[in-house]
């Protein structure tokens, strides 16, 4: 009779660690840890976000580049449709990857907070201190069981005080503060060419045609459809104010970028 109670006890414990590994009974709450320590509705949330289209951002030494790969789904999408950078105050700007909605309504609470500061101060929100709110609001909704964490990744983007300034905030609430920042699906091939650049020493008009070189070159023809490019910047140029790059420069940087690829090719042919 022992024997039977210790092999069955061994053996309930071997299928609750084997459980646990794979998520199985402790991925239905946000607000449980499984046995090893993981919330697998937060990682849930952050395969979410890998499974989106890139976005980047480039902390220049004259203000910060956003630039992300729009995906278009359908032809018959106007090409304003379903953008992935928005503006939350005049001087910040946001792109954003994984699920869109979850995205938009982490846009509006950023919004919310630039305007409530505004009212209660007189004056335009520090990004800093915005990247916290966003963060901390981000952060509740991994700790409670009737909701759940937000499938999405945001950046931030400001030129305050003569200072650009990048900040990142992932699904489970973690703000961090970045010279150089890439989420979506390639963000690890992104992160590795934006390693390559001088950030210190690059402008923001050099920085348009590295980003764009950088969404083209992680692009993935083969799997992904067709992509529309989209690029704001914060800067010295536009007076401190965030922006939609113009149109002018946008197809100036994609031309270059497609001919300077195309010489690439034909050397290694």
């Amino acid at each position: 009779m022992l024997l039977y109670v210790a092999q069955h006890s061994l053996t309930d414990r071997n299928s609750h660690f084997a459980m646990s590994s794979i998520g199985t009974g402790y991925d239905l709450s946000a607000a449980q840890f499984s046995p090893d320590g993981h919330v697998f509705q937060v990682e849930y949330a952050q395969k979410a976000v890998e499974n989106s289209s890139t976005a980047i951002g480039i902390r220049c030494k004259d203000g910060i580049v956003l630039a992300v790969e729009k995906l278009i789904t359908s032809k018959l999408h106007e090409n304003d449709s379903n953008r992935r950078i928005f503006n939350v105050d005049k001087h910040i700007g946001m792109a954003v990857a994984g699920l869109l909605t979850d995205a938009r309504e982490i846009v509006d609470i950023a919004r919310s907070e630039a305007s409530n500061y505004r009212l209660q101060y007189g004056c335009s929100i520090p990004v800093k201190y915005l990247t916290e709110r966003v963060a901390m609001y981000m952060h509740a909704y991994t700790l409670y069981s009737h909701v759940r964490p937000f499938g999405a990744s945001v950046m931030l983007a400001s030129y305050q005080e003569n200072q650009p300034q990048l900040f990142m905030i992932d699904p489970s609430g973690v703000p961090l503060g970045y010279n150089g920042c890439a989420i979506g699906k390639a963000k690890q091939a992104a992160k590795t060419e934006i390693e390559k650049l001088s950030l210190r020493n690059i402008t923001c008009q050099e920085a348009i045609r590295e980003a764009t070189k950088i969404i083209y070159v992680v692009h993935d023809e083969v799997k992904d459809k067709a992509f529309q490019l989209q690029v704001s910047w914060v800067c010295e140029e536009t007076k401190t104010m965030h922006q939609t790059v113009p149109d002018e420069l946008v197809a100036a940087a994609e031309e270059y970028v497609k001919q300077s690829m195309e010489e690439s090719d034909s050397e290694e042919d």
